[in-house]
């Protein structure tokens, strides 16, 4: 038995009917399959050290089985319903870590503090390139990661996990530069090298990739996946080896297989079986050491601008010729 009353498992793999043959509380590390509300009512209270949560953000996505088009009050109650079975299960030193977008992110961040009683230690902008493209405003290049806890005066943040190389050592190449690096900023964006005037180390700026259609680690089931390194900073800030990390929205189990990667405890809900059955199988394929999909540091992998691949002169002909909208 594990420290919180109920059986562990070793294997993350899990049918339907094992999913639904006990009553009891949920055992960890393994994916659930079924609605959160149902499942997070069986996570013992104050039992999870970090949760994480990338919900339907209610814009009309087409997901496997959930309707993404909800009213605006039917969304918010749900939403109040599930982060409250959140906070429930979260321990009194807990983290929650919330991921959403720009339509519902305001009510949501009021939701936790001022009716769930959470406090909200960093406002996170993700800015991503090869973002969705839109007609008549400007394009999607961010989601919001909203870093809560219970208590402000106790809960995990492990500054030494996290740190990334300085703007003095990447920039101007200064030999005085700590080598351990320094903390992020809450502004994650894809490509700084590329303006080293433009994001200075004492500024808001975070920088992962986005997950694209043409990236190896992409599953090609899931349209909303998140980057394996975005997960492995906020696992390794909030949480501890051994661990239990929560995700009310699987998904493609990006929180999950990193979670088991990192050697923390796990617990996932999705309601969807089609995705269920996926993230099992990637889940079977993981373990405990393995190195995280993605560069482990973009800012020293990638090269800047100037530096990679050149269009040749027939290429850059046929592109000069084409017509140009207006």
């Amino acid at each position: 038995m594990d420290d919180f009353g109920y059986g562990r498992l070793d294997s993350p793999l899990m049918t339907r009917d094992e999913t639904h043959a006990s009553p009891g509380p949920l055992a960890i590390d393994m994916l659930h399959e079924g609605d959160c509300l149902d499942l997070l009512a069986r996570v013992p209270e104050g039992s999870v050290h970090l949760a994480f949560a990338d919900p339907p953000f209610n814009i009309g996505y087409d997901y496997d089985t959930y309707d993404d088009r909800r009213t605006a009050d039917d969304y918010l109650g749900w939403s109040k319903r599930w982060m409250a079975a959140v906070v429930r299960a979260l321990r009194p030193d807990g983290t929650f870590w919330l991921a959403i977008g720009d339509e519902y992110a305001a009510e949501l961040k009021v939701l936790a503090t001022r009716e769930l009683g959470l406090n909200c230690r960093s406002w996170v902008v993700w800015y991503y390139t090869f973002g969705v493209n839109c007609r008549q405003k400007f394009s999607r290049s961010h989601a919001h990661l909203f870093q809560f806890v219970k208590d402000p005066a106790a809960f995990t943040f492990n500054v030494d996990a996290i740190r990334v190389p300085s703007a003095r050592e990447l920039v101007y190449g200064d030999r005085r530069a700590n080598p351990t690096g320094r903390l992020p900023d809450d502004t994650w964006i894809l490509r700084p090298q590329d303006l080293p005037d433009g994001f200075v180390a004492d500024g808001d700026t975070w920088y992962f990739p986005r997950v694209c259609g043409t990236f190896k680690e992409r599953s090609g089931w899931h349209g909303c996946q998140m980057p394996e390194q975005l997960l492995g900073r906020i696992i390794r800030a909030s949480s501890n080896p051994g661990d239990t990390v929560l995700d009310p929205f699987a998904g493609s189990g990006t929180t999950l297989a990193v979670a088991r990667k990192l050697g923390r405890s796990f617990l996932g809900c999705e309601l969807s079986a089609a995705y269920a059955a996926k993230v099992r199988e990637r889940l079977a394929g993981v373990s405990p050491g393995d190195p995280l999909d993605g560069a482990p540091e973009p800012l020293k992998s990638v090269p800047a601008t100037q530096d990679g691949r050149r269009v040749g002169p027939r290429r850059a002909a046929r592109k000069a010729s084409r017509p140009r909208a207006k």
